[in-house]
């Protein structure tokens, strides 16, 4: 069931304006943002029908993520038109709704990745999104239009790209520097026949960078039958250039504890784009192992840095205070906010998976 497209899409129908200058560069996600990007969950095979105690929980635990966000920084969420009523009554007041038709709630993955132009003013890159390299059980007919509807919701000039990608499937230090999983990049159910160089070449292009970094894969539970085989945005991120936050798994019995020293290699001998040795922050992974799937991926890397704030994944567990404590030093000066992630988890994801960043021009961050 592949599906592919490629920068022909340009001339069709579809909302939003293309850009066809010089590559941009994609700010760093603690650099000044205008607005976070969310979507509300709708009725789907995921959450539930209308009126399930599932979907109830879902859309609390991201009204609660936007309400913690709004008190930092605007918040503008995405409704299929069908929901546009729950999702304001959910939110409540000071939370922007956009009526934009969708299939699933992650919007890091099927929104734009926001980058800076030449002249400072922003543009979308639409990378392809369909449902993490063709998965039987996901549905994206809706969701892949969604990054150039909320481009042309904001009238932000589009950036086509012709690689199937996702916004969790990368992270960006700012200084040319992207993170990079062989397992979700180079999937043949999202890029066939792609090489690291090909792949390099397009994610250069679309984001600015000069360095990748490739890890060989990502956490065990994202190899499930309901996972995104590999994002890196749930094992390691940058906390700041030449920075990676880790997640370290200290149990032997986790099989990410394997992953963690695997990766924990794979990084030690990195420089980054500007030549910097890679200094390596080690978070621990909550004490739970398991859940009633399986071993879980609960995970304190998946946070979201906003305006003066970074919203953390908890999970009522000793680790939290430990995880709070190590992001107050790495992020000085940003208030860490601790909100349940649970239930976020248990539907697929995390808190940096439901949230994008919609930076704020330079002429702004200056």
């Amino acid at each position: 069931m592949a599906f592919i497209y490629s920068t022909a899409t340009e001339g069709s129908a579809a909302p939003g304006h293309v850009h066809t200058g010089p590559a941009g560069r994609m700010p760093a996600e603690w650099e000044p943002h205008q607005r976070t990007w969310m979507a509300f969950p709708p009725p789907n095979d995921t959450f539930g029908p209308v009126g399930s105690s599932t979907l109830d929980r879902a859309r609390a635990a991201w009204s609660k993520v936007a309400r913690v966000i709004a008190r930092y920084e605007p918040v503008t969420v995405i409704a299929d038109p069908r929901d546009a009523t729950p999702a304001r009554e959910w939110l409540g007041q000071g939370i922007d709704v956009l009526e934009i038709p969708l299939d699933d709630a992650w919007l890091r993955d099927s929104g734009p990745t926001f980058v800076h132009s030449a002249d400072g003013s922003l543009a979308a890159v639409d990378w392809i999104f369909n449902g993490w390299g063709a998965q039987h059980w996901a549905a994206w007919s809706k969701d892949e239009n969604v990054a150039r509807s909320v481009a042309a919701g904001i009238d932000v000039p589009v950036r086509p790209s012709s690689l199937v990608n996702e916004g969790g499937g990368f992270h960006v230090d700012g200084e040319g520097t992207v993170l990079l999983t062989e397992t979700v990049q180079l999937d043949p159910g999202r890029n066939p026949g792609a090489t690291k160089e090909s792949v390099e070449a397009e994610v250069h292009a679309a984001l600015g960078t000069t360095k990748a970094i490739w890890l060989p894969r990502g956490l065990t539970r994202d190899y499930d039958e309901f996972g995104t085989r590999g994002h890196v945005d749930i094992v390691a991120a940058f906390g700041g250039p030449g920075t990676i936050l880790l997640h370290r798994q200290d149990d032997p019995a986790h099989p990410d504890h394997a992953v963690y020293l695997q990766l924990k290699a794979v990084l030690g001998g990195q420089l980054d784009a500007q030549g910097r040795p890679l200094r390596i922050i080690d978070v621990p992974a909550p004490t739970t192992l398991k859940d009633g799937e399986g071993w879980v991926d609960w995970s304190y890397i998946n946070h979201y840095v906003a305006n003066d704030v970074v919203v953390l994944c908890a999970f009522d567990d000793p680790n939290d205070a430990i995880a709070a404590g190590i992001l107050e030093r790495t992020y000085p000066g940003r208030t860490v906010e601790l909100v349940d992630a649970r239930d976020i988890f248990a539907f697929g994801g995390g808190i940096h998976c439901i949230t994008q960043q919609q930076p704020a021009p330079k002429e702004e961050a200056a």
